[in-house]
């Protein structure tokens, strides 16, 4: 079952495939929604050694960055096979 955890922002590494999509107009929107509401949807990560690599949430991530957060909340999944 997964649960929801706090992952250091910095240990979480984005693949260059998906910076490509980043829409900074979206990390302002969630930024701004998370000063009046808090993060409501964690992101997902896997793990990859001794850091953590982004699955799914790369709007919410920069937005964590975007407000100086240390930690963001997530969930911890497996990698998939190729």
């Amino acid at each position: 079952m997964l649960r929801n955890q706090n992952f250091p922002v910095e240990k979480i590494y984005v693949p260059t495939a998906r910076r490509k999509t980043l829409d900074p107009e979206k990390v302002r929107a969630i930024a701004e929604d998370w000063l009046a509401n808090g993060q409501k949807t964690p992101i997902q990560v896997r793990v990859d050694g001794e850091r953590y690599v982004l699955v799914e949430g790369l709007h919410r991530l920069e937005a964590a960055k975007e407000l100086g957060e240390k930690t963001i909340v997530g969930l911890l999944v497996q990698a998939r096979p190729h």
